[in-house]
């Protein structure tokens, strides 16, 4: 049967897609007979498309659900997406003005048809493109974080947490968006460098009989109307006088205290701290300490209010020019200078973040963070690589309440209602709320029309935290057959920088909810960056369309170029070449499988092979056992390049090179037949990595029944290998290497038919590789000799030396004068070396590992001055 030429992944890729879908190879239901193993997807937005990012995290969890599978497993992979409230709000607001309608002008209940019709319409097609990369996930398992279910499971947890005492309203520092006009969590705050101005303002000393001044650094003057204190050092002996003082606020004339604390440093700036608890969290912090109050000059919308007393209505930083250049005029601007700074903006809108004091609703983390805490550090969670588990504890160890409201109308609105005097109810339902709120006022006659519900909506991150409980329906049924059976799932793979804002709250959410941990590893990979460092980003354009690599490359070549270079927790410095690199080891596999289904079979030869059989399945033994051990560690790169070296070098460079028939010479039916069983192991080990032409070559090889696929082929069994074996063999591909390297620096053909002769210094011969070497080598003759041959190149291999006689292959006269100009470098190379660890100074200071290299360089060396003073004397 003939093949094509040329493998073309447009052509197999959606043929095998679609048959394994339909087929049911993904979906997955508990069954008590087999082991459980299973994957919840990061849910991307579904504002998101396909990334680098998705690429390799989505691939890496595809190889893992791929073996389980073929290792006998109940393979469960749920994908899933998260509603984002903040950017999918966004982009409805966007898509409502180019209808030329404003968000403020309809009503929350018309807002949220907008946006569902949106994600209808949008919020699937990134899981489209997963299954282009070919993720196998159990897709009628999809899961949305505000699908009916899911959302009521949100607001259960929290009234169940409300009414535990672990969530409270009260005013306390976020990170605010004035564009977007709502609180953000810590993950959606964007660091960006910048180069910042640092003003120095004159705060004039009050009950001077002169005018004195105390200097302040600020970068922030349009704050100082909100000043309640300025703070000095009490060991810092400049501010002594002060003590006990009072200063002016420049412009505003408000007298405001200096206060002692050591929490100023004395060595930054000029030791002076402007102390504005509404506007900065170590100030807040400070103010607290101090019983100060607290001033917020600032609206939602970033302009100054009424409290601010100057500029007011301005935005903050029409504000900050306006007052630098009031300062300035008013004598109080010492000076101004620029220096490197971090700039904190919204990831959503792009705004600069404002520190905030806000009326929020938050969450207490303390208790909650203990046994997640517990869980990292004594490994009944595992962290991949483990040197996450310090930073893990850092944050854990000084985990803050967090901030879980939003000022949004897209996601779960919170569960609180507001009778008319103010106080508020917590419940599930309005019915229920009625029934607490006529308790708790007393007023029987109260109406649910009397309630108000709280406008704001949770914090995205509060559904997924109960992502693995959730997907299995763990709270709407705590007890159904999914959750008993798929919970706690088995690996999660993420990225480091969530690890914090999902990872550890998921920890959390498992052991409040379930009292057991969510999973037993978390592999966490790097970012994907370009070749000069950056993150790969559409700000920057720097990333490729994964999908244009998909059409390029086909999606096993990128999977396999996303692994060759993404070691755990490391970041990927992408290069499109190890893409390319990806698409030639798919031409590589499909050329050896054209080779191998190209040879006609005579049954009446006797087989001339054994040894290179032998070799093979010993040399496969040995590299799965390797495969193994980095699939245990979570080394998936390493992995990958284990099977690739088996697959390139050892079957396709070497094994097939020795059992090839001479051409258009048929092959003996056990040598076939061997090596087609070799064939379907390599493909096994290889699907994992590249699904698509391995189910191709898998289908094509041979007959097979209708659910006969490689998807759900057995993965290989761990088998026993000859270690004396294939470091024999391992020799005997280094002689070959060393006649094909003599051949290419004499311009000798490999066509040309050489001598061999072998001084055997071991007892294990060469008897059985005979015929290898012969072969491989192109080898005429090989004999056994006890004396060195003249007229002869040699060189030695594991002790042993060879000789390849060199009458009329070469021009003697030019290989002697090459041979002596070798030699007089070597000699001058070695008396440098002797020189050097001669010197005693050198010798008695440098470190042993230097001593060491030098040493080996000296007996190198001299090795090689002998091999070619006795390739000299037999010319």
């Amino acid at each position: 049967m003939s093949i094509s030429t040329k493998y073309n992944p447009r052509e197999v890729e959606e043929k095998w897609y679609s048959s394994w879908m339909q087929r049911g190879f993904f979906r997955s239901t508990p069954n008590p007979k087999k082991e459980p193993y299973t994957i919840v997807i990061p849910p991307p937005n579904v504002t998101g498309v396909l990334h680098m990012g998705h690429m390799l995290n989505n691939t890496i969890q595809d190889v893992l659900i791929r073996r389980a599978r073929m290792k006998g497993k109940e393979a469960c992979w749920v994908p899933g997406t998260d509603h984002a409230s903040i950017a999918t709000e966004a982009k409805v607001v966007a898509m409502l003005k180019e209808r030329g309608i404003e968000k403020k002008d309809i009503s929350r209940e018309e807002f949220l048809t907008y946006a569902w019709e949106w994600k209808e319409k949008y919020g699937g097609i990134i899981l489209e493109q997963l299954k282009k990369l070919g993720a196998s996930c159990d897709w009628d398992r999809t899961r949305f974080t505000m699908e009916d279910d899911l959302s009521a499971a949100v607001i259960e947890v929290f009234v169940d947490l409300y009414r535990k005492g672990q969530i409270y309203r009260g005013v306390r520092m976020v990170n605010w968006d004035p564009l977007g006009r709502t609180a953000l969590s810590d993950e959606e705050v964007v660091p960006k460098d910048t180069m910042a101005k640092m003003y120095h303002l004159n705060y004039e000393v009050v009950g001077g009989a002169e005018p004195t001044y105390i200097t302040v650094a600020t970068s922030r003057p349009e704050t100082i109307m909100a000043d309640v204190a300025v703070a000095v050092n009490p060991n810092d002996e400049r501010y002594t006088h002060l003590h006990g003082k009072s200063v002016r606020i420049p412009l505003l004339g408000k007298e405001i205290p200096v206060i002692l604390d050591e929490y100023v440093s004395i060595e930054f700036g000029t030791g002076a701290l402007k102390v504005t608890p509404a506007h900065d969290l170590n100030d807040y912090e400070l103010g607290q300490k101090h019983n100060l109050p607290t001033i917020d000059i600032l609206n939602d919308d970033g302009t100054l209010n009424e409290k601010a007393q100057l500029y007011v209505g301005q935005d903050r930083f029409v504000a900050r020019r306006n007052i630098v250049k009031d300062l300035q005029e008013a004598g109080l601007l010492v000076k101004v200078d620029e220096y490197a700074s971090v700039l904190q903006t919204s990831e959503r809108t792009g705004a600069v973040i404002e520190p905030r004091l806000s009326m929020q609703w938050w969450c207490k983390m303390e208790e909650m963070a203990k046994p997640a805490l517990d869980a990292v550090m004594n490994d009944e969670i595992r962290l991949h690589p483990p040197k996450f588990k310090n930073m893990y504890r850092s944050w854990m160890e000084g985990i803050r309440d967090w901030c879980i409201s939003r000022q949004l109308w897209w996601g779960q609105r919170i569960p609180a209602y507001y009778l008319p005097d103010g106080s508020f109810v917590v419940a599930t339902t309005p019915e229920d709320a009625l029934e607490l709120a006529r308790k708790q006022s007393g007023n029987a006659n109260l109406q649910v029309e009397d309630l108000r519900q709280d406008d704001d909506v949770l914090d995205t991150w509060f559904s997924s935290w109960l992502w693995p409980i959730s997907v299995f329906d763990g709270f709407k049924d705590p007890d159904n057959k999914d959750i008993l059976y798929y919970y706690p799932t088995n690996d999660l793979v993420t990225a480091p920088e969530i690890l914090f804002f999902w990872v550890a709250r998921m920890i959390m959410a498992g052991y409040e909810f379930r009292r057991e941990a969510p999973f037993r590893n978390v592999y966490l990979t790097g970012i994907v960056r370009d070749a000069q460092g950056r993150k790969m980003s559409k700000s920057l354009g720097n990333s490729p369309d994964p999908l244009d690599l998909i059409d390029q490359y086909g999606a096993d070549g990128v999977r396999a170029g996303m692994l060759f270079s993404s070691p755990a927790g490391n970041d990927l410095l992408f290069d499109e070449k190890l893409v390319e690199q990806g698409r030639n080891f798919s031409n590589k596999i499909w050329n050896a499988y054209r080779l191998i289904k190209g040879w006609e079979v005579d049954e009446n030869l006797p087989c001339p092979n054994e040894t290179a059989m032998q070799w093979f399945d010993s040399r496969f033994n040995e590299a799965f056992v390797q495969l193994e051990d980095h699939f245990s560690k979570f080394r998936i790169s390493d992995a990958l390049l284990t099977v690739y070296k088996l697959v390139w070098d050892d079957f396709c460079s070497s094994y097939l090179e020795m059992i090839k028939p001479a051409y258009q010479q048929p092959i003996d039916k056990q040598t076939l037949d061997t090596t087609i069983v070799y064939l379907e192991k390599i493909l096994k080990v290889l699907h994992p990595f590249m699904p698509f032409i391995t189910e191709e070559i898998w289908q094509d090889l041979k007959e097979r029944k209708d659910k006969e696929y490689l998807i759900v082929a057995p993965w290989p069994k761990q088998d026993k290998f000859d270690k004396e074996l294939t470091e024999k063999m391992e020799s005997v591909l280094k002689i070959v290497a060393a006649i094909r390297n003599i051949r290419n620096s004499k311009n000798i053909s490999p066509n040309k038919s050489l001598d061999l002769a072998i001084k055997v210094m071991n007892q294990d011969g060469y008897d059985k590789f005979i015929s290898i070497i012969r072969k491989l080598a192109n080898i005429n003759e090989i004999t056994l000799v006890q004396e060195n041959v003249e007229g002869a190149i040699s060189f030695v291999e594991a002790g042993d030396e060879f000789f390849i006689p060199m009458e009329g292959n070469i021009d003697v006269e030019a290989e002697r004068e090459r041979l002596e100009k070798e030699l007089e470098y070597t000699r001058g190379f070695l008396n440098s070396v002797v020189k050097k660890l001669s010197n005693e100074r050198f010798v008695s200071g440098a470190p042993e590992t230097v001593i060491a290299n030098e040493r080996k360089k000296q007996a190198d060396a001299e090795a090689k001055i002998h091999a070619i003073e006795q390739s000299l004397a037999s010319l």
